[in-house]
């Protein structure tokens, strides 16, 4: 990337100005992408304007639209809801009104607007763009503008983010809100089942989604809810029986809790709703189990924002601002949105057609069709979801093939989960499924047992490792561990854990040279908090640890906002990956951090005390800054807190925090439970192809690269690659993949904290259209 281009993004702004208005219901993670859309718009020269109350506030203009400085967006990054307002507003619907907030616009010399809101807000949006050169026209005939400044206002950008809890628009995997609205439901989940545990209850949970079903959806796999209701799947005619058999089988397989989940827009095949009541006076009159009900209504819209939509609303907002100030009078009004880990634009008018199919195929009960309009990460869920709750477990002994499951290297939130979705697709399949205890440790001493279906009942909401997890690797005990194989008649070997569990499975390979029984089929699911699986953008359990980083700043930076003039010195895990620093420093609105993948010295360390200092004499005073564990073996956190401690007397303290095994504990948040689900089963049905192909002769004999894999996901798919491949991308000695993606969202990160650096926009988002992107498979 040449010097011009990265000064080209500092520039890119000058003379311009944008305003940034939130629109339609809240949703947690808006105010992120506010901050993100003011910092990075003032970052590149352009000026930007708050507008309040929505559209309200752009048709009454005046007070309602003010313009924002750094500092106005100061913590509001842990706040829930929108700073800035939104109201639904009938007045933008008629044209008069678009006509008063034309006006508004181009006496401010605005021609850029961001609108984060739904589907209906975008909508609204596109029309004022298109009818824009008209209203300029009408405004000069009455002479409220001149033609100087029609001309210079000849033509409106805009952008829409899409913030919304349903997660209903189509073309993005994950709308902003979504994410924090299902840690509310789950953190309600999470609650009922322990007080259900001392009763034995039926609970039916209401949640909200208009006529989405994703909430419920993906409530019911991370709470292995015993059913779910979703208007874009109504049930068989006969689903009171089925239902009613159902919470039996559950009762008599020895479970003292049924939960069942209902979408606020549930509806059989006539298109007749299906309420909460109805399901409760069901199960009472026919079983007479003591139900009850709960309607989560809007305490899924409140709360504080989760890390993943802080992360998802900053980097969309930076985004935004790109895809405002390259805009020419021919590019289409776009949406920027998310597609599996990457950030992609989409016409917005398109999106909202899609959205709009989805509605119609529903209100004319083509349920299959809009099942397919609402895409690949919808459709996943809910194959994933059909499998593990609507199949009767086989009841034959013996099984099929023999399939082994153990997790190895540090505890994660979420490797219960995945244990418990490749146990039970196991079961399905009709495989006899083995649990080892204590990893690579107990498969050598021979620490392992048969798992039935309900052994792994209840686990997925369950933090840490209940099979027992141990760092060892099985090098120095391939005899015992070949011995094992043969004696439980092992077949295939699925791997729950860190980058042990990736070189573990490395030995492995290397060991099938010597012993005959290591021949089998293994995959490698990448479970720890460090995120440092080589072949996998995500690690199950790295979101979990992410949320306790974040919630211990915000509670940090609270402490510091009554003690003005504090900085806090904050050390993360991680291992020598900078993973969890770096995020947890975008999701918390870090000064600075500092990870080993990006080597600093004295003078980064004495330009970011400069920089504390200066930010103290404005009215943030306060400064969060994070190291990882390994950053460097000198400028340990000890030193760095010194040093600040010694360069802010007088006029900044100074305060250290290591948080530690804190941050491996925990229960799993939604994206790691629904994730580990997801994992679990595919790699299943990798594991029964991989076992059926390597049968020959009464064995099981697997002597290809391809028959060893860490299941990954990779930007936009989940994809099986050979561990042996990717040996050349790993950095051995610090067990590290050489590339990550992450690295390329630190710029943003400090961008947001007002340094003065180059934003490398060479790895932009580029216009895409909506059905390309389905065909891909999408991730989570």
């Amino acid at each position: 990337m040449t010097h011009e281009e990265h000064h080209a993004a500092k520039t890119l702004g000058i003379g311009k100005a944008i305003a940034v208005l939130t629109s339609g219901g809240d949703a947690q993670g808006m105010n992120a992408a506010v901050r993100a859309v003011v910092r990075v718009g003032i970052y590149t020269g352009a000026r930007v304007f708050f507008v309040h109350e929505g559209y309200q506030g752009l048709v009454d203009g005046g007070e309602h639209i003010r313009e924002a400085t750094w500092e106005s967006v100061s913590m509001m990054l842990q706040l829930g809801g929108t700073v800035i307002g939104s109201a639904r507003c009938k007045d933008f619907r008629e044209r008069e009104g678009r006509l008063r907030a034309a006006h508004n616009l181009v006496k401010l010399g605005i021609t850029n607007l961001c609108v984060i809101g739904g589907d209906g807000s975008l909508t609204g949006a596109d029309t004022f763009r298109s009818e824009w050169s008209d209203l300029l026209n009408d405004l000069q005939k009455d002479g409220k503008i001149t033609a100087e400044e029609a001309k210079k206002s000849s033509f409106l950008n805009i952008v829409g983010l899409v913030g919304s809890i349903d997660n209903d628009f189509c073309g993005t995997d994950m709308t902003i809100g979504t994410d924090s609205a299902l840690h509310r439901i789950v953190e309600i989940v999470d609650a009922i089942t322990t007080t259900a545990q001392s009763h034995q209850r039926t609970f039916v949970l209401e949640v909200m989604g208009r006529h989405c079903g994703y909430l419920a959806l993906v409530t019911s796999l991370s709470c292995g809810a015993d059913w779910v209701f979703i208007p874009e799947c109504p049930p068989d005619d006969d689903w009171e029986e089925h239902l009613c058999r159902r919470l039996t089988e559950t009762r008599t397989r020895g479970s003292r809790l049924n939960i069942i989940i209902v979408a606020e827009g549930a509806i059989d095949k006539n298109g007749k709703p299906i309420t909460s009541e109805d399901i409760k006076n069901l199960v009472v009159k026919r079983l007479g189990y003591d139900t009850r009900v709960t309607v989560l209504g809007h305490v899924q819209r409140g709360g504080t924002p989760s890390a993943f939509d802080r992360i998802l609303g900053s980097r969309m907002g930076v985004e935004a601002v790109m895809a405002l100030l390259e805009g020419t009078p021919d590019t289409p009004a776009c949406v920027v949105s998310l597609s599996g880990n990457q950030a992609v634009r989409l016409p917005l008018m398109e999106c909202v057609q899609v959205t709009k199919d989805v509605t119609k195929a529903m209100d004319e009960k083509r349920f299959d069709e809009a099942m397919k309009l609402r895409g690949r990460s919808f459709m996943n869920n809910w194959e994933v979801y059909k499998l593990l709750a609507h199949v009767r477990p086989p009841v034959s002994k013996g099984g099929l093939h023999t399939v082994a499951v153990m997790n190895v290297g540090a505890p994660a939130a979420g490797m219960n989960a995945a244990v418990r979705s490749t146990v039970r697709i196991g079961l399905i399949q009709g495989n006899r499924v083995l649990v080892v205890h204590d990893g690579f440790e107990g498969l050598a001493k021979g620490q392992i047992e048969e798992a039935g279906w309900s052994y792994v009942g209840g686990w997925t909401g369950q933090g840490g490792s209940k099979l027992g997890t141990k760092r060892t690797l099985p090098k120095k005990n391939l005899e015992q561990i070949s011995a094992n194989i043969t004696k439980f008649n092992i077949q295939g070997l699925v791997i729950i854990g860190g980058f042990e569990a990736y070189t573990g499975g490395l030995e492995l390979m290397e060991g099938r040279k010597q012993f005959d029984e290591l021949c089998i089929p293994f995959v490698v699911i990448p479970a720890t908090v460090s995120n440092n699986v080589p072949g996998s953008d995500f690690s199950i359990g790295a979101d979990t640890a992410l949320n306790t980083i974040c919630t211990t700043c915000d509670r940090i930076k609270q402490s510091a906002a009554g003690t003005k003039r504090r900085v806090f010195i904050i050390e993360t895990m991680g291992g020598y990956c900078g993973y969890l620093a770096t995020m947890a420093g975008l999701a918390a609105g870090a000064d600075a951090a500092y990870i080993f993948e990006e080597p600093f010295t004295i003078r980064d360390l004495q330009m970011n005390v400069e920089h504390l200092v200066q930010k103290m004499k404005t009215t943030v005073k306060r400064g969060l800054v994070l190291r990882n564990e390994k950053c460097n073996e000198n400028y340990t956190t000890d030193f760095i807190f010194n040093l600040y401690s010694e360069e802010g007397k007088g006029i900044f303290d100074s305060r250290k925090n290591v948080l530690g095994h804190m941050q491996q504990g925990g229960s799993p948040t939604p994206f790691d439970r629904n994730f580990a689900t997801k994992m679990g089963a595919k790699a299943m049905n990798w594991m029964s192809g991989k076992i059926k192909e390597s049968y020959r002769n009464g064995r099981i004999f697997a002597n290809t690269p391809d028959s060893g894999c860490v299941l990954g996901m990779r930007k936009r798919t989940l994809v099986f690659q050979p561990v042996t491949e990717l040996k050349d991308q790993t950095d051995f000695e610090h067990r590290i993949p050489k590339e990550q993606w992450w690295l390329k969202l630190r710029p943003i990160l400090k961008i947001l904290a007002k340094y003065e650096i180059d934003l490398d926009t060479s790895d932009h988002a580029h216009l895409e259209h909506i059905s390309r992107k389905r065909s891909g498979e999408a991730a989570v």
